[in-house]
């Protein structure tokens, strides 16, 4: 799979499947947009591939979306895959919700990646490009203080299979995947309380594969979706969970 001379912006992309995915695409030959609210890990995920450029920048802020797609077209002059992977995670108890909790999963997890796509659109339309959304196999089944997260994760969902169909007229793809557990910094970077951090890990012990995915592994994913090879994939949610979803 090779993407050579396209352009990939990439969200979240200072850890984790951020990261994962940039060093992914950048090694196949792209030029990688890695979009993040903080430099030094940005730079961290650039190091040695001189293929990937920084861009700071905060989605969910007014004007966030265009500020991302103005420094890709001035920087590159094109825009071939969009990946909307930056999401917020944290466990939501009913009976404990607040109204700001609530405005701030949707501006970050939901309303950030549809107007970062619909800045791009032009861009992706003259490429005939790809959105890959990264989704979570929470939206699949239910999953206890989960309101807030999944509710926003299985509105993506929603929006992966309506922008494809409404899209492909204009040669977009939208395709999502949807993680399972993922060893990534998330728990140690988040306010997890004890008991949610083992009921993580217990979940973990219960999958059917045993055993959490790695980022490299969700990041294959998210390449071979954005693939030309995969031209005639569109409108699909995979589900990357060891199981979780078929147990």
């Amino acid at each position: 799979m090779e993407s050579t001379n396209r352009t990939v912006v990439i969200t979240g992309a200072g850890s984790g499947i951020g990261r994962a995915t940039a060093h992914a695409f950048a090694d196949r030959g792209a030029n990688v947009v890695a979009v993040g609210r903080t430099l030094e890990t940005l730079r961290e995920t650039a190091a040695g591939r001189a293929r990937i450029v920084p861009l700071v920048a905060d989605i969910a802020a007014e004007g966030g979306p265009a500020a991302v797609v103005a420094g890709t077209m001035e920087r590159f002059g094109r825009l071939d895959v969009l990946v909307n992977n930056a999401g917020i995670v944290r466990p939501s108890p009913l009976g404990q919700i607040e109204a700001t909790e609530f405005d701030r999963f949707m501006a970050v997890n939901l309303r950030a990646p549809l107007l970062l796509t619909q800045a791009a659109l032009p861009h992706l339309e003259a490429s005939s490009g790809t959105v890959v959304n990264v989704s979570a196999a929470v939206g699949q089944r239910g999953w206890p203080y989960m309101s807030l997260y999944g509710s926003t994760k299985t509105g993506l969902d929603f929006l992966t299979r309506t922008w494809a169909v409404e899209l492909a007229p204009r040669g977009i793809r939208v395709a999502a995947v949807a993680p399972g557990p993922v060893d990534t910094p998330i728990l140690e970077n988040n306010d997890f309380d004890p008991d949610s951090v083992a009921a993580m890990h217990k979940l973990r012990e219960q999958l059917p594969l045993a055993r959490a995915g790695t980022a490299e592994e969700i990041a294959f994913w998210i390449v071979t979706l954005a693939d030309p090879l995969a031209a005639f994939t569109t409108g699909i949610v995979i589900p990357l969970d060891g199981g979780y979803s078929a147990a």
